[in-house]
């Protein structure tokens, strides 16, 4: 296992105002994608990225309710990590390889076997498991309820935020 880390940005998708009152403008973004790597692990740098947004008032507000739930639970609990405390460090001003650096420090150590279960099994959450219905949901709620190439929640967050014809 590497201890590489994949820098990204974030998808901006639309202008919002700070406060109606003013000409102010500021972007709300969208976190990287899910696919792009932190440490070796895919999804952590989304983590990371909504952390930091909804900090600074830019993420798209329909994230706001599974914060630190959902997938953000499943890779903290993966990692034996406090996401909390993970949030605090995040919002010190780290970079993502201190937080990788982090993960190392105070969660558990992973093989690379455990790696690839992690990766595995979150690219493919959605697809012919206990959560389709879930996607199915998420899918008809976003208009994408005639896509069937989106097959599991990785493929259609690329195409819910963007990225993703």
């Amino acid at each position: 296992m590497s201890n590489g880390v994949a820098e990204a940005t974030c998808a901006t998708t639309k202008p919002a105002r700070i406060q109606p009152d003013t000409e102010m403008t500021q972007e709300i973004e969208t976190p990287r994608s899910p696919y792009e790597k932190i440490g070796d692990l895919v999804f952590l740098g989304r983590t990371i990225d909504k952390i930091r947004l909804k900090a600074a008032g830019r993420l798209r507000p329909d994230f706001f309710a599974l914060m630190g739930d959902g997938y953000d639970a499943r890779i903290m609990n993966y990692l034996k990590l406090d996401y909390a405390a993970f949030a605090e460090f995040v919002l010190s001003g780290a970079s993502d390889a201190e937080c990788w650096q982090y993960c190392v420090r105070n969660g558990r150590k992973l093989s690379d076997v455990d790696v690839l279960i992690w990766n595995d099994f979150a690219a493919k959450r959605g697809w012919r498991d206990s959560v389709s219905g879930l996607l199915e949901k998420f899918k008809a709620e976003s208009g994408l309820a005639g896509r069937d190439d989106i097959q599991t929640f990785f493929e259609y967050w690329e195409v819910d935020e963007g990225r993703k014809p």
